[in-house]
């Protein structure tokens, strides 16, 4: 399966926030976009430990994200570089942001429905 990123198909698009996203064979493959300034945090109000409970894998392709780990460690993540994030992190952006991310397709469902729920739509 192949496809160009742009055309995934959007499942949220709402204050600057967007995720295009599809499940293949167990996984979600995602371009996920966040505007500068953007803060994760308060949208994961309300999941275990408020912080996001489903691991990405991916890699950075504009801009930069901070991330913040359940234990309180810190790091930075920038264009050009891959990550892992377990569960129990939250992101925030100082720069316009674009990554491609992997992740097991049940826990990305039910986090983008939670996103979109806070985020009103």
């Amino acid at each position: 399966m192949k496809t160009v990123r742009e055309e995934l198909p959007t499942c949220l698009d709402a204050g600057g926030v967007c995720i295009q996203a599809e499940d293949w064979g167990g996984f979600n493959v995602a371009r996920i976009r966040f505007p500068k300034g953007a803060d994760a945090t308060p949208l994961l109000e309300g999941l275990p430990g408020d912080m996001c409970q489903c691991p990405h894998w991916g890699t950075v392709l504009k801009g930069s994200i901070n991330v913040r780990y359940a234990d309180g460690q810190e790091e930075t993540v920038h264009a050009g570089e891959v990550y892992y994030w377990p569960p129990g992190h939250t992101v925030s952006v100082d720069e316009d942001y674009e990554s491609v991310e992997f992740s097991p397709s049940d826990q990305m469902g039910e986090l983008i429905k939670h996103l979109a729920m806070k985020m009103g739509v």
